[in-house]
C-alpha cells in the first residue's frame, strides 16, 4: 500500500514540475540575439495564441496575421487585372514634380541665369521621362535581349567571379563590407528577376522574405485543383542566385533615416513543436521593396473569415483540401438533395483573370475527374461566378470577353454516358452573376447587394489587391511626397520613372504590386514586375549613380559616371529617343500580351506587337499559346520539366484527390 502512495506522490511531483516548466517556458517567446530594444508585440495581445501553442505553424500564423492590413481596405482598391486604361493617372504630374527635392530660391535674389538653367533642365527631364517612340523602344529591347544572351554565354564559359559576392555576404546584415549593401524585401516576380540578373561581384545582396521560394502565380489556379503540383511551380530563391544571402523572415518596420529594416522570424529547436519568435535588424545602403500586395476584401464583413484567397501556395493547398472536403461531406449518408446541392455549390467572387482561370480549372476537375470518383454527386455541383461589373476579364478585347462567357456557360463536357444520363435536362454547371455585388459572407451563405442569399460549400475571393502593413508604414515614413499622391496611388509606394521611391533620395526603390509609377500608371501584373526587376538590375550593374547630389536644389535622375558607367548598344538606342547621354533611361513597359485559360483545353490570347492593334486567339490555338508561354516563362528547366510531367500525368492518370 505504501508503495502506491509513494508512486502517487512521485507522479504528482513530476506533473507539478512539468506544469511549472511549461509555464516558465511559455513566457520565453522572444529572444533578442542582436541586442534589440523593443519587444516584438504587446504582451496581452497574443498571449492566448503564443503561450498555449509554440509550434512552428502556430507562430508563423501569428506573424502572418499581424502583417495583414484589415483597416480601411476600401480606400486601397486595385482591381484584379486592372488595365493601363483603367489605372487612374496622377493629375498634374510633370518632371519637376518627380525630381524636385527642394529648390532654394530667394525670389528677387535668384539670378536670371540660374532661373533659365533650371527651366532648361526641367524641360529636358520632361522629355527624358516621356515614353520612347515604339519602333525605337522595340529595337532597344531587342538589343537588350542580345546583350543579356551574350553575357549569359560569357558567364557560362568563363570562370565565375560572383563567388566573391558570396564570400562577403553577411549573415545578419550588420557586418561591414566594401560593396554596396543591397537589401531586397520579397521573393515575387520583380525580386526574382532582380536577384537573377544583379551582379553580386558589385553588390552585397541580402533577400528577406517569409518564404524562401519564388512561385509562378499564374498557375496557382491549376495547383488548387491538382492540375499541377505546387512544387512544380516554385523555385528556391537560393537556387536562382547562389551568391545571394537569404534571410527567412518578415520585415515589420523600415527606418529610412537609420537605413535599417526590422524583421522577425520563427526559430525552432530540434523539432517544430518548440519554437520562438526572434527579431533582428538589417542595415542597408540601398533598399528594394518588392513585397507585393495582399488580397483586398473591400471591408465586406465575413470575407476574410469565410472565403479562400488565391495568392500564395498555402491558399492553393487550402482550396484543394476544401474542395475534396466538400465532395466527401456531400457523399455522407443521410443528406437531402438540397443539403448536397448546398455543400457542392462553389462560389468564385471576382471575374478577373484569377477568378475566371480558377473557375475554368475547377470546371475541368468536375468534368474530367468527377465521373471517375464522384459520378453520383456531379448533378448537384454548381459553380457560381459573381462579378460587380457588367463583364468578365476586363483587360481583354470585347470579343474575347464574350468567348470566355460562352465557355463558362457551355454545357458540361462529360464523356461518360452513364454519368451524363444522371444530369437533369438543361443543366447549367456554371452560372455567371454579373452586376452583382457582395454585401456579406456568412459561414454558409453569401448575401448579395440585392438581398439574394446563395448557400455555398466553398467560396474563393479573387476580387482585387490591397497594401500590406509594411507598405503603408513605408509610405508614412517617406513623408508628404508620398501622402500627397495617395488619392491615386491607393496604398502603393509612389515612384519616379526610374523606380525610386519619392522622398527616399534614391536609397529606396519600389517595384511590383506595391509600387505606383506616378508618370504612367501600370497594371499590377507579374509581367510588369518582372520587367521592372530586369530594368533595375541593368542600371545597377551598369553603375549608374541612383542617388546623385542635388543640382541647384533639383534631385536628378540616375547619373552616368563616364569613368565607371558601362554603355551598351541598348543605352545608345534609348539615347536617340531621349536625346540624352548623361542620365539613365527611364523604365518603360513592353506589353507582350495577356493570356487566360478558359477550361476544356481552351484559352484566350491577346498579343500586342503594335500598340492598339491586338492579335487575338482563342480555343485550341489559344490553349497552345497559353501552354507554350507559361512553360517557357518558368524560371528553370527543372520547373519546365515538372510542369510538363504534371500535364502528362494528369492526362493519363487524372488528378490526385488524396488528402495527406
Amino acid at each position: 500500500m505504501w508503495m502506491d502512495h509513494v508512486a502517487a506522490r512521485l507522479c504528482f511531483l513530476l506533473a507539478a514540475v512539468f506544469v511549472g516548466r511549461f509555464t516558465v517556458n511559455s513566457f520565453v517567446v522572444v529572444t533578442r540575439r542582436n541586442k534589440l530594444v523593443q519587444p516584438i508585440v504587446p504582451y496581452s495581445r497574443y498571449k492566448s495564441q503564443l503561450f498555449l501553442e509554440k509550434s512552428e505553424a502556430a507562430l508563423r500564423k501569428v506573424i502572418a496575421d499581424r502583417n495583414v492590413n484589415k483597416v480601411n481596405e476600401d480606400r486601397y482598391i486595385v482591381l484584379d487585372g486592372e488595365t493601363l486604361e483603367q489605372a487612374e493617372p496622377a493629375t498634374s504630374i510633370n518632371a519637376s514634380d518627380l525630381v524636385l527635392d527642394h529648390i532654394t530660391t530667394n525670389g528677387s535674389q535668384q539670378q536670371q541665369q540660374d532661373q533659365e538653367e533650371i527651366s532648361l533642365l526641367l524641360s529636358n527631364l520632361e522629355k527624358i521621362s516621356s515614353p520612347r517612340a515604339y519602333p525605337i523602344f522595340v529595337a532597344e529591347k531587342a538589343a537588350e535581349f542580345a546583350e543579356s544572351t551574350w553575357t549569359g554565354l560569357v558567364q557560362m564559359l568563363a570562370p565565375s567571379k560572383a563567388g566573391t559576392g558570396a564570400a562577403t555576404s553577411t549573415t545578419n546584415g550588420n557586418d561591414k563590407t566594401d560593396k554596396e549593401r543591397v537589401v531586397i524585401l520579397g521573393t515575387g516576380w520583380s525580386a526574382a528577376s532582380l536577384v537573377k540578373d544583379i551582379d553580386t561581384s558589385l553588390f552585397d545582396v541580402t533577400v528577406i522574405s517569409p518564404r524562401n521560394y519564388f512561385v509562378f502565380t499564374p498557375m496557382l489556379a491549376g495547383a488548387s485543383v491538382g492540375t499541377v503540383e505546387v512544387r512544380s511551380i516554385t523555385e528556391p530563391i537560393r537556387k536562382i542566385n547562389r551568391h545571394v544571402q537569404f534571410l527567412e523572415a518578415t520585415a515589420t518596420n523600415i527606418h529610412p533615416e537609420r537605413q535599417t529594416v526590422a524583421c522577425e522570424s520563427v526559430v525552432c529547436g530540434s523539432n517544430s513543436l518548440c519554437c520562438e519568435i526572434e527579431e533582428f535588424t538589417v542595415d542597408y545602403d540601398r533598399l528594394v521593396v518588392t513585397v507585393g500586395a495582399q488580397t483586398n476584401t473591400f471591408g465586406i464583413p465575413g470575407v476574410r473569415e469565410h472565403c479562400n484567397f488565391l495568392k500564395q501556395v498555402e491558399d492553393a493547398r487550402r482550396i484543394r483540401t476544401a474542395l475534396v472536403n466538400c465532395l466527401e461531406r456531400a457523399n455522407l449518408p443521410g443528406l437531402s438533395d438540397d443539403e448536397k446541392r448546398n455543400d457542392l455549390t462553389f462560389v468564385v467572387i471576382g471575374a478577373g483573370p484569377t477568378g475566371i482561370e480558377f473557375a475554368a480549372e475547377l470546371r475541368d476537375f468536375i468534368e474530367q475527374d468527377g465521373p471517375r470518383y464522384y459520378p453520383e454527386l456531379l448533378r448537384f455541383v454548381r459553380i457560381k461566378v459573381i462579378e460587380a461589373s457588367s463583364t468578365v476579364l476586363a483587360p481583354f478585347d470585347k470579343s474575347l470577353q464574350q468567348e470566355a462567357i460562352h465557355r463558362l456557360k457551355d454545357a458540361p463536357r462529360i464523356r461518360d454516358p452513364a454519368t451524363l444520363a444522371l444530369f437533369p435536362e438543361r443543366f447549367e454547371l456554371t452560372e455567371l452573376l454579373l452586376e452583382s455585388s457582395v454585401k456579406e459572407v456568412t459561414e454558409k451563405k453569401i448575401v448579395l447587394g440585392d438581398g439574394q442569399e446563395i448557400p455555398y460549400g466553398m467560396a474563393v475571393w479573387a476580387a482585387g489587391n490591397g497594401p500590406l502593413p509594411i507598405t503603408l508604414q513605408m509610405i508614412e515614413a517617406l513623408g508628404q511626397e508620398q501622402t500627397n499622391l495617395q488619392p491615386t496611388a491607393r496604398g502603393r509606394i509612389a515612384t519616379d520613372p526610374w523606380l525610386r521611391a519619392l522622398g527616399g533620395k534614391g536609397k529606396i526603390l519600389a517595384l511590383g504590386d506595391c509600387s505606383y509609377m506616378v508618370k504612367g500608371a501600370l497594371p499590377a501584373t507579374g509581367q510588369v514586375a518582372a520587367q521592372q526587376g530586369e530594368y533595375l538590375a541593368r542600371i545597377m550593374n551598369h553603375k549608374f549613380d541612383l542617388s546623385p547630389p542635388l543640382f541647384k536644389g533639383i534631385f536628378l535622375p540616375p547619373v552616368k559616371n563616364p569613368a565607371i558607367t558601362k554603355t551598351f548598344l541598348s543605352d545608345s538606342i534609348a539615347g536617340l529617343a531621349t536625346k540624352n547621354s548623361k542620365f539613365a533611361k527611364p523604365f518603360q513597359f513592353l506589353n507582350l500580351g495577356i493570356l487566360a485559360y478558359t477550361g476544356g483545353f481552351t484559352a484566350l490570347a491577346q498579343m500586342t506587337p503594335v500598340p492598339n492593334v491586338p492579335i487575338k486567339s482563342s480555343g485550341k490555338v489559344g490553349n497552345l499559346l497559353w501552354r507554350s508561354v507559361y512553360l517557357n516563362k518558368q524560371v528553370s528547366w527543372r520547373n519546365r520539366f515538372l510542369v510538363l510531367n504534371d500535364w502528362v500525368r494528369r492526362t493519363w492518370f487524372g488528378r490526385d484527390i488524396t488528402r495527406l
